[in-house]
């Protein structure tokens, strides 16, 4: 049955362009409904001109990484999700049982999963090793040795390669912030969606981590989220989509995509008490500095 034109699974309008272009910090067009080129297409006629693809598992960031390798206007970040070592290591849902995955070899799967990613990180058109971290929220105790060894690899490839890292944190603030002090942070470290409070701001901040913000700072019951963003240091601020996932009010529950970014530059903008030209510029230059493009 096609989609109802205006329901609640048809994509949201176009917005007004942004006056200052923009980068998305942070998407998934693998994820998305239909083309790359559809989809950058629809992003650059409202002022976000660059999109970073993030991979999760081995074939997802193989197809960031070919893809930021076709189009000037993407860059790849490539990693295994922090959900995807305690797979790998245990065994796939959807395949192995986990003591048949022990028996295979979880953790040399994890080894070959890895390798992998430190091979695509050294190529040029990839600007970041992520997202990795930590998830206490879908990984169980059993997964979280996995999850944490993964997450120190990543760590050591980011700056074997002088890459960003990109991080999924996950109501796992206090030990994300524990290995990148045990492990040394890399110079250029982003907390992708960030979800932590102004403590967790003022932190970050003095640390000198970026705080990329996606569309759900914009939700009634994120006051947390937009009370950090009034704290951070404006020269550490991004913006993401995060997409298909977290769409911006008033569009929340439908998909997500890059051209929806001004939604929530402007609500930030609005939190900060700035202009959205000033938001915006501050954005686009922050995200260069970021993954150094």
């Amino acid at each position: 049955m096609p989609k109802t034109r205006g329901g609640k699974d048809a994509p949201p309008p176009l917005p007004e362009p942004l006056g200052v272009p923009v980068a998305d910090s942070h998407t998934h067009l693998d994820m998305q409904e239909g083309t790359v080129e559809g989809a950058l297409e629809k992003a650059v006629s409202v002022g976000v001109t660059t999109v970073v693809q993030v991979g999760c598992d081995v074939k997802g960031s193989q197809w960031a990484a070919e893809t930021a390798a076709a189009y000037d206007s993407v860059h790849a970040t490539v990693a295994l999700h922090p959900n995807e070592a305690p797979r790998i290591v245990l065994g796939d849902p959807d395949g192995w049982s986990r003591q048949g995955a022990r028996e295979a070899g979880g953790d040399a799967a994890l080894d070959d999963a890895l390798a992998e990613i430190d091979r695509l990180a050294s190529l040029p058109q990839v600007r970041g090793v992520g997202e990795t971290g930590l998830d206490h929220f879908r990984t169980g105790p059993d997964g979280m040795a996995a999850q944490e060894r993964s997450f120190r690899a990543h760590i050591e490839i980011a700056k074997r390669h002088g890459k960003a890292l990109v991080i999924h944190d996950r109501e796992t603030h206090a030990d994300v912030l524990r290995v990148l002090r045990e492990e040394g942070a890399p110079e250029r470290t982003v907390f992708h969606c960030f979800s932590g409070d102004a403590e967790m701001a003022e932190v970050c901040a003095a640390a000198g981590y970026f705080m990329s913000f996606a569309g759900n700072m914009t939700f009634k019951n994120a006051q947390p989220l937009r009370d950090a963003l009034a704290v951070a240091p404006l020269d550490l601020v991004l913006v993401e989509t995060d997409a298909p996932f977290l769409t911006p009010a008033p569009y929340r529950g439908r998909p997500n995509a890059p051209y929806l970014i001004p939604v929530t530059v402007r609500a930030m903008a609005a939190v900060r008490g700035v202009d959205e030209d000033t938001m915006a510029e501050a954005i686009s230059v922050n995200t260069a500095r970021a993954f150094d493009y």
